[in-house]
C-alpha cells in the first residue's frame, strides 16, 4: 500500500515527483506475508508543484526503516552502505520505470542557472555517460542511491543548505504588500486630491471619464504585456529593466534602464516638492512662514528626503511598513471624501458650489465646458502623469517571494481600483459641486430676479457673475474643492501628504534597485561601482546615496515644471518598449516565449507602444524628442561597446527567423550569372592556425560571399568528436573577435579526404552553398609521407567532381604557423608561472622563506623566462627576438602579410585557360578593398606572335564589356617554346627521385616495379606530357620576367586529368610554376560562367 510519510519526516520543500521506494529484500517475513501484493512500479506526478511531497511505498512490517529517509525534493539518502547494483541483498534504491539505470528523471534542478538563489543547479549525466560501455569497476560511495538510481548527485548539497540558511533572514513580499499597497499608492498621487475636480470640470463627467478610460488603456495593455512577459521564466531584480533586456536584449534595456532610474530619482524630488508646497501654504495660512515660499519649500523638501533616505536604509521590511500605514490614511482619505458627499451642504459650502448631489448638476457639468487655451489632449497630458506608477511593484521583483504570480496579480488589481476610485471621485465631485461659484453666502436668489438657467441658479444662488470676472470657488477655480466636500477638511490634508510621500519613497526604492540591477549586468563599465549590495537583502545602499544626491540637486536647483514633462515621458518610453517587447517575443516565434499569463495578443500589444509613444507627444512633443534622443544615443553606444552577455532575447530569435525566411526565399530563386559570388570553403585547419589563407580568402569574400573556415580531426572517433566539440565555440569566438565575417565548420573522419569529402558535399544551405574551394600550396610535398600527397591532389580532384572551383595560394614562408602558437602558449605558461612565485615571495612573511624564494626566482631569471609581447586583436603576436631559435620569425611576418594595407603596385592576371571567368573576377574584387585598392589589374593572356594587337583589342573589348578596370593587357605569344636548358635541368632534378626508369629494365623488371611503385613517374608518362611539363617551366620563366615585382599573382591552375597524371607530376608542376614568385593564387573555375555582359 501506498501512505504520505509523516510531516516529521518529510520537510515541506515542493517536488514535482512522487518517487516510491521499493524493498527488494528476499528474507522479510513481512515481505514474504505480502508476496501476492501486485509489483510496486515509480510513479510521477506533474501536479502542483507546491502540493506534491514525496511519497513513499512500502511494505508491511519495513515502516521504521524508512522513518531515516530524507527527501529535499531532489534525491533521497539512506544511512546504510550501497552498492550501485545490488539487487538482492538487504537494501533500499530508487527504480526508474522499472530499472537501475544512470538515466535521470526530470527534475527542476537541472534547469536552473549556476548560482541560482532559488536553489542549486545540478548537472543530470551527460549523453556520453549514458550512451558509452560503463566501465565495470565503478565505486559507489556509501549513501549515494539516489545518484545511481536517478542518475545525479547533489555535489553541491551542504553548500546549498548552507546557502538556504543564509537567506533566511531575507525579508521577501507577497503580492498584496509587495505589489498591490505599492501600485495603489504611486498611482494615487496628488492628482486625485488638487487637479482631478479641475479635470472633470474643463471636460466634463462624460470626457473627463473617456480621459481616464484613455489613460486607463494605456495603462492596461502595459498592464498585460508586463504579466505575459513576468510569467516566462524567473524575474529577477531591476522590474523594467530586467524585463526589457531580457527580452529585448541589452541594447534596449540598457539605454531605457538608465533613464528610466534617472526618471524616478528626479520624480522623488516632484513629489517631496508637492508635499512641501502643501506645507507651505498650510504654514502661509497660519502665517508662520520660516523665510519665504521657495526657500521653505527648499528645506522642508530637504528634511524629507532625509527621512525617507533613513526609512529606506533601515530595510525593505520598514520602508513597507511605512507604505502599508501611507495606505490607510489614504484610504481614510478617500473614504472621508465619499462620506462628505452625502452629508447635507450648509449655507458657506453652497455659496462654494457644493451641493450635495443634484440630477440638474450633473446634467449640466456632463458635457465640456473648456476654457481659453484648453482642449481635450492638454487636459488629458495633465491627467495621464496620475495613472503612471504601475511598475512600482515591478521594480522590487527582487524582493518579491513570487514575482511571476505578484506582479501580474497585484498589478491588474491595483490598475483597476485605482481606476474605478477615479471614476468614482471625478463623477461624485462632478454631480455636487457647480463649475463656478463666489464664495459668497449673499449671491441667493430672491423674488423677482431672472434666473439663467443654471443649477445653482435652480437651486437658489446667482453665480451670473463668474462670466464676467473671476471666481475662486468651483470646480474650475478651487483645487481644494475635494477638502471642501470631504467630513473632515484635515483628513484630505492627510491624503495629500500620504499621497506625496508615499510615491517619494516608492521611487527613493525604485531607483536603486533599478540601477543596481543595470549596474551588476556591466552594461556600462564606469558604474560598476554601484553593483555592490549589502546585508540579507542585498540593497544598494551606494545607489540610495546617489538617488538622494539627485533628488537633493533637483529640489535645490532644478525648474521641476521643465523636468516634470520628461519625467513623464521617460515612464511612457519604458510603458512602449514594455508593450513592443511582448509583441517582438510573440512575432519572433521563439518556442521558448511561453507565458503561463494567456490573456494577451502580440497586435494588442503593438497597440499599446505605438499608443504610448502618440502620448508622449500628446503631453509635450518637445519632451518626446529629447526623450527618444536620448534612448536612441544610448541605444547606439551601447551597440557600439557590444556587451559580452546572452540573455536569449527576442532579438536574437527574430534574427534568426529573418535569415530563415530569407534562406528559404532564396532558395526559390534561380541562381544567375549576375548575382554570383564566390562562396569558399577554406582549409584552414583552426583559423588561427593559418591566418594569411584566411586572410586573402575574407578579402574576396567580405560582405559578398560565404566563407566557411574548416577543419578536418582525422584519427580515433570518439577522441576526435571530443576535440573537435570542445573546440568549436571558441574557434568561432575567435573569427568575431578578429572581425572576420566567416563561420567555422568540422568534421571527424578516419581520413583527410573522406573528411573533406564531406565538407565538400554537405556544407552551406540552400543557395549559399559553397562554390569555390580555397586550400594552401603543399609546400613540403616532397619530404611528406605519400598518402597525404595523394590525399591531397585527390581532395582537387573531388572537388572538380562537384563542379566546384579551386584556388590554391602559395606563398613562399607557408601558412601553418602552430609552432608558432604552441611557443606562445608555452611562453604563458611560464609567465603564469612567474607572476605565481612572485605572488609567493610576496605573501612569505619569513624573511629565510623570502630568501629562498628569491634564489630560486633568480635561477628562473637566468632561464630567460620574461614576459611575452601583449596580444593585438587582429595581428599575431610578434614574439620577442629572443625566442627567434625557437621558430621562424619570417613565418610570423608572412602570416600578418594580407593583414597589411597593400601599396601601389599591381595585381598579375594570367588569364591563360577560360574558366568561366572566376580568375579574372577574384582579382577584380580585391581590388575594391580598401587593403588593395592602389593595386592595379595588369591581364596576361596567351596568343599568336602574328596577331599580338588584333588579339589585344579584342581582349580589351571584352574587359570593357565586363566593366572590369584594367591598367595594361598584355599578349603572351611564345608560351609554348621550349624552356631554357637551366630550368628544364632544374624540373628533371626535382621528379628525379620520384621516377620508374622502366624503359631502361626489361619488360619483366618493368612490370614488377610497376607493381611494386604504382605511384611513381614512368618514362611513358613523362614522354606523353611532356609538352605540358615544357608549358609549367616555360610559364615559370615568364612569370619571372614579367610579374617577379608584382603584389600579387592570380594565374589559371593546370588541371590533371585523373588517370593520366600521377599525383608527383602534378605536385611537381604546381612547384615549378609558383616557384620563386610573390604570392600566387592558382585559380581554375568549375567552367560556368561567373561574368556577363548583359545587363
Amino acid at each position: 500500500m501506498s501512505v504520505n510519510t509523516p510531516s516529521s519526516s518529510v520537510p515541506t520543500g515542493a517536488s514535482r515527483f512522487q518517487v516510491h521506494v521499493v524493498n527488494e529484500s528476499r528474507g522479510s517475513g513481512a515481505a514474504m506475508s505480502d508476496s501476492t501484493d501486485p509489483p510496486h512500479y515509480e510513479e510521477t506526478s506533474f501536479g502542483d508543484e507546491a502540493q506534491n511531497r514525496l511519497r513513499i511505498s512500502f511494505r508491511p512490517g519495513n515502516q521504521e526503516s524508512y522513518d531515516n529517509f530524507i527527501q529535499n525534493g531532489d534525491a533521497a539518502k539512506t544511512d546504510t552502505t550501497f552498492h550501485a547494483y545490488d539487487s538482492h541483498t538487504n537494501t533500499y534504491y530508487l527504480q526508474t520505470f522499472g530499472h537501475n539505470t544512470m538515466d535521470a528523471v526530470p527534475k527542476i534542478e537541472y534547469y536552473r542557472n549556476t548560482g541560482s538563489v532559488s536553489g542549486p543547479k545540478v548537472n543530470r549525466p551527460s549523453l556520453l555517460e549514458i550512451h558509452e560501455q560503463l566501465a565495470k569497476n565503478v565505486a559507489v560511495a556509501p549513501g549515494s542511491a539516489d545518484r545511481v538510481a536517478n542518475g545525479d548527485g547533489m555535489p553541491g548539497d551542504e553548500q546549498a543548505e548552507n546557502k538556504e540558511e543564509d537567506t533566511a533572514g531575507v525579508v521577501k513580499f507577497g503580492w498584496v504588500k509587495g505589489v498591490l499597497v505599492r501600485c495603489m499608492l504611486n498611482i494615487w498621487g496628488v492628482m486625485l486630491f488638487i487637479r482631478l475636480s479641475w479635470i472633470v470640470g474643463e471636460a466634463g463627467i462624460g470626457l473627463g471619464v473617456i480621459i481616464i478610460g484613455l489613460s486607463v488603456v494605456v495603462t492596461t495593455l502595459t498592464g498585460i504585456s508586463m504579466s505575459a512577459i513576468c510569467t516566462n521564466g524567473v524575474v529577477r531584480g531591476g522590474g523594467a529593466y530586467y524585463l526589457i533586456s531580457r527580452s529585448l536584449g541589452p541594447e534596449f534595456g540598457g539605454s531605457i534602464g538608465l533613464i528610466f532610474a534617472f526618471a524616478n530619482a528626479v520624480a522623488v524630488a516632484m513629489y517631496v516638492v508637492g508635499f512641501a508646497e502643501t506645507v507651505v501654504d498650510l504654514l502661509k495660512e497660519s502665517d508662520s512662514m520660516m523665510v519665504d515660499p521657495t526657500n521653505d519649500i527648499r528645506i522642508i523638501g530637504s528634511i524629507t528626503v532625509v527621512i525617507l533616505l533613513g526609512i529606506s536604509v533601515a530595510g525593505m521590511e520598514w520602508e513597507a511598513k511605512a507604505q502599508v500605514i501611507l495606505l490607510v490614511i489614504l484610504l481614510i482619505a478617500i473614504a472621508n471624501f465619499f462620506i462628505g458627499t452625502v452629508i447635507p451642504s450648509n449655507n458657506e459650502k453652497k455659496s462654494r458650489g457644493f451641493f450635495n448631489y443634484q440630477a440638474s448638476i450633473f446634467a449640466e457639468n456632463f458635457g465640456p465646458s473648456f476654457t481659453k487655451g484648453e482642449g481635450f489632449f492638454s487636459v488629458f497630458a495633465i491627467f495621464f502623469p496620475a495613472a503612471t506608477g504601475i511598475l512600482a511593484g515591478a521594480n522590487i521583483s527582487g524582493d518579491l517571494e513570487d514575482p511571476q504570480d505578484a506582479i501580474p496579480r497585484g498589478t491588474m488589481l491595483a490598475i483597476f481600483i485605482t481606476t474605478v476610485a477615479y471614476i468614482g471621485v471625478a463623477i461624485c465631485v462632478a454631480a455636487c459641486v457647480v463649475r463656478d461659484a463666489t464664495g459668497s453666502i449673499n449671491d441667493t436668489i430672491v423674488s423677482g430676479m431672472n434666473c439663467n438657467g443654471s443649477a445653482a441658479c435652480e437651486l437658489g444662488y446667482d453665480f451670473s457673475r463668474c462670466q464676467h470676472e473671476p471666481c475662486q470657488y468651483g470646480l474650475m477655480n478651487n483645487f481644494q474643492v475635494m477638502s471642501m466636500v470631504s467630513g473632515f477638511g484635515p483628513l484630505i490634508t492627510a491624503g495629500i501628504f500620504s499621497a506625496t510621500l508615499s510615491s517619494a519613497l516608492a521611487s527613493l526604492v525604485s531607483a536603486p534597485k533599478v540601477f543596481q540591477a543595470l549596474c551588476k549586468d556591466n552594461i556600462f563599465k564606469g558604474l560598476q561601482f554601484f553593483a555592490k549590495g549589502y546585508g540579507k537583502n542585498n540593497e544598494p545602499l551606494r545607489g540610495y546615496l546617489l538617488t538622494f544626491v539627485i533628488a537633493m540637486a533637483f529640489i535645490l536647483i532644478a525648474e521641476l515644471n521643465v523636468i516634470a514633462p520628461i519625467i513623464s515621458n521617460f515612464f511612457l518610453a519604458s510603458y512602449a518598449l514594455i508593450n513592443f517587447s511582448c509583441f517582438h517575443a510573440s512575432y519572433a516565434k521563439s518556442p521558448g516565449w511561453r507565458p503561463a499569463y494567456g490573456i494577451y495578443n502580440m497586435w494588442v500589444s503593438l497597440f499599446g507602444a505605438i499608443l504610448c509613444c502618440a502620448v508622449m507627444f500628446v503631453i509635450n512633443w518637445w519632451a518626446a524628442v529629447i526623450t527618444y534622443v536620448i534612448e536612441l544615443s544610448l541605444y547606439i553606444y551601447v551597440t557600439y561597446k557590444k556587451p559580452d552577455v546572452n540573455w536569449g532575447s527576442s532579438t536574437q530569435a527574430l534574427s534568426y527567423v529573418s535569415a530563415l525566411d530569407n534562406a528559404l526565399e532564396l532558395t526559390t530563386v534561380e541562381d544567375h550569372v549576375k548575382n554570383f559570388r564566390p562562396q569558399c570553403i577554406v582549409l584552414t585547419g583552426g583559423p588561427m592556425a593559418r591566418p594569411a589563407l584566411l586572410d586573402i580568402t575574407h578579402a574576396f569574400t567580405k560582405n559578398s560571399g560565404l566563407c566557411i573556415c574548416c577543419e578536418v580531426f582525422v584519427g580515433p572517433r570518439k577522441l576526435c568528436v571530443k576535440e573537435m566539440n570542445s573546440g568549436m565555440a571558441k574557434k568561432q569566438a575567435w573569427l568575431i573577435k578578429n572581425k572576420i565575417k566567416a563561420f567555422y565548420a568540422a568534421v571527424a573522419a578516419d581520413y583527410f579526404r573522406d573528411g573533406v569529402r564531406s565538407l565538400l558535399q554537405a556544407s552551406g544551405l540552400g543557395r549559399m552553398k559553397p562554390n569555390t574551394l580555397v586550400i594552401g600550396y603543399k609546400k613540403n610535398w616532397r619530404k611528406a609521407p605519400l598518402s597525404e600527397i595523394e590525399n591531397y591532389v585527390g581532395i582537387l580532384h573531388d572537388a572538380f567532381d562537384f563542379e566546384i572551383g579551386v584556388v590554391i595560394v602559395r606563398i613562399s614562408q607557408g601558412f601553418d604557423i602552430s609552432p608558432v602558437l604552441q611557443v606562445q602558449d608555452e611562453l604563458e605558461k611560464l609567465e603564469q608561472e612567474r607572476l605565481a612565485l612572485e605572488a609567493a615571495i610576496k605573501d612569505n612573511e619569513s624573511e629565510e622563506g623570502k630568501g629562498g624564494i628569491r634564489g630560486l626566482f633568480k635561477k628562473a631569471g637566468k632561464l630567460n623566462i620574461t614576459k611575452p609581447a601583449p596580444k593585438k586583436e587582429g595581428n599575431i603576436n610578434t614574439i620577442q627576438s629572443m625566442h627567434v631559435g625557437e621558430f621562424n620569425q619570417k613565418l610570423v611576418e608572412a602570416s600578418a602579410q594580407f593583414k597589411k594595407k597593400q601599396g601601389k603596385g599591381t595585381i598579375d592576371v594570367w588569364w591563360l585557360f577560360d574558366d568561366g571567368g572566376l580568375t579574372l573576377l577574384i582579382p577584380y574584387i580585391l581590388t575594391l578593398r580598401k587593403k588593395w585598392k592602389d593595386c592595379k589589374l595588369r591581364i596576361y593572356v596567351g596568343g599568336k606572335i602574328n596577331r599580338i594587337e588584333e588579339e589585344k583589342i579584342s581582349m580589351a573589348s571584352l574587359l570593357s564589356k565586363f566593366r572590369i578596370k584594367f591598367a595594361d593587357i598584355h599578349i603572351i605569344g611564345d608560351i609554348n617554346i621550349k624552356p631554357n636548358k637551366e630550368s628544364w635541368k632544374v624540373f628533371e632534378e626535382m621528379i628525379e627521385p620520384y621516377r620508374l626508369h622502366e624503359s631502361h629494365k626489361d619488360l619483366t623488371t618493368a612490370e614488377k616495379l610497376k607493381r611494386e611503385s604504382p605511384w611513381k613517374i614512368t618514362d611513358a608518362e613523362l614522354e606523353a606530357v611532356k609538352e605540358k611539363s615544357y608549358r609549367q617551366v616555360r610559364l615559370n620563366e615568364l612569370l619571372q620576367e614579367h610579374s617577379r615585382a608584382a603584389n600579387l599573382i592570380v594565374l589559371s591552375l593546370p588541371v590533371a586529368r585523373k588517370g593520366s597524371i600521377s599525383d608527383l607530376l602534378y605536385m611537381a608542376w604546381l612547384e615549378i610554376l609558383t616557384k620563386n614568385l610573390p604570392p600566387v593564387l592558382l585559380v581554375r573555375g568549375n567552367h560556368k560562367n561567373v561574368l556577363t555582359f548583359y545587363s
